[in-house]
């Protein structure tokens, strides 16, 4: 039986996904300035951002599914010493094309966060399970908003290179006690690595609980990346007219929001993973309407920030539990599978927000953001028999329709 996390090891591997995270976001709040200093033009700039996005998507093919061959302690070691050798490209890079090479190497070793996730299931006891991955996870949300208040602050302070050698000094600090904290996570058969790769399609096809919560997450994640993606817009426009460091702040909102979810793993860990999702996107939807004032009243968005990224947050815990109870012995390749519906969910979101804002505004904005919200909601409801686990102790046994109820 798995021995389980320690608190300390709980607080590293959460540092390690906040860390992580934040190499491929940082990039975001200090997006002029760096283009400035660069020497790239407007058109281009697109590509800082898109950099580390596509690296991310590589390495949940490619490297994401190592983890169901080698001792993901190891592997977490190294690509945190990957990470930042690309954040570390980023910071002397003496033009756009290094920093578009280090963020995009920084980005597919990035990817560590789902092999830490993949860990701490393995590692877990059963009845513990859920509440490790809700502690660990919650430090990709205080990577992905936390960077977003830090970076503005430290790029207005002092230069934006200084935001990719913290980074980079992090990750390398964090791969050294990784690999003297944590235990070995051995025992798994040897499989070819092109045999690892050939699994994934037939996982999408074929397993019915990775496609539907696949799906949720799809729509989930396209609703989390309109608000984040597009609510610079409103904030900096009339009547507000907020600054970069101000706009950051709204962060602290989500990270509220998303650490209050943080006993969603242990509401997974009793069996409630399903309704959890249910109530959670109904509160998703729900969110939009307090949004969507946000021209009018900034507590009632503050509000509104607050429920969605707990509901994202519980949805997003519920899945990854129920996914690695599935399968056990496939977690790293379920994980990249499943978190490539949530990177691609992202993308829709971030690129159909600046379009709805353009063509009616933030009104429009957040009917976008409603429309995938229940989009989720009522994939969950439509495939809520179909979300199923295998019997225990046979990963490819015939899935049946109670267990995940």
């Amino acid at each position: 039986m798995p021995s389980g996390l320690t608190g300390r090891q709980r607080t590293l591997l959460t540092l390690v996904c906040a860390v992580a995270v934040a190499t491929i976001y940082g990039i975001q709040p200090v997006l002029t300035a760096a283009g400035t200093d660069l020497g790239l033009d407007d058109e281009v700039l697109g590509w800082l951002v898109a950099a580390g996005q596509i690296g991310y998507l590589a390495g949940l093919v490619l490297l994401v599914p190592l983890g169901d061959r080698f001792d993901r302690r190891n592997l977490i070691t190294a690509h945190l010493l990957l990470t930042a050798t690309g954040a570390g490209m980023t910071a002397a890079a003496p033009h756009g094309a290094i920093a578009i090479a280090g963020l995009a190497l920084a980005g597919l070793f990035a990817v560590v966060v789902q092999t830490t996730v993949a860990y701490v299931a393995a590692v877990s006891p059963a009845e513990e399970r859920g509440r490790n991955i809700g502690a660990v996870t919650s430090g990709v949300v205080i990577g992905i908003l936390g960077v977003r208040m830090i970076a503005g602050a430290l790029g207005e302070a002092t230069d934006w290179r200084v935001v990719y050698v913290v980074l980079a000094a992090l990750c390398a600090i964090l791969a050294i006690a990784t690999r003297y904290l944590l235990t070995a996570d051995v025992g798994r058969p040897q499989v070819r690595y092109g045999q690892l790769l050939a699994s994934l399609g037939s996982l999408v096809v074929g397993d019915r609980l990775l496609l539907s919560r696949g799906l949720v997450t799809f729509f989930l994640f396209a609703s989390f990346g309109t608000l984040w993606s597009g609510l610079a817009l409103p904030l900096s426009d009339a009547p507000w007219h907020l600054g970069t460091t101000e706009i950051g702040l709204f962060g602290l909102a989500g990270l509220t929001g998303a650490l209050g979810a943080a006993r969603a793993g242990r509401w997974a860990d009793r069996g409630l993973a399903s309704s959890v999702t249910g109530w959670s996107l109904a509160l998703l939807v729900a969110s939009w309407l307090l949004i969507a004032q946000a021209r009018t009243s900034l507590w009632l968005l503050i509000v509104g920030i607050v429920v969605l990224d707990f509901a994202v947050q519980a949805v997003h815990v519920s899945s990854q539990h129920l996914l690695t109870t599935a399968r056990p012995d496939q977690s790293s390749r379920v994980i990249g599978t499943y978190m490539a519906f949530y990177s691609f969910g992202s993308a829709l979101g971030a690129v159909t927000t600046t379009w709805a804002y353009s063509t009616a505004g933030w009104t429009a904005a957040s009917l976008l953001g409603a429309t995938y919200a229940a989009l989720g909601l009522l994939t969950a409801i439509s495939t809520r028999g179909l979300a199923t686990l295998p019997q225990t102790g046979s990963p490819k046994a015939p899935l049946t329709s109670s267990a995940a109820r």
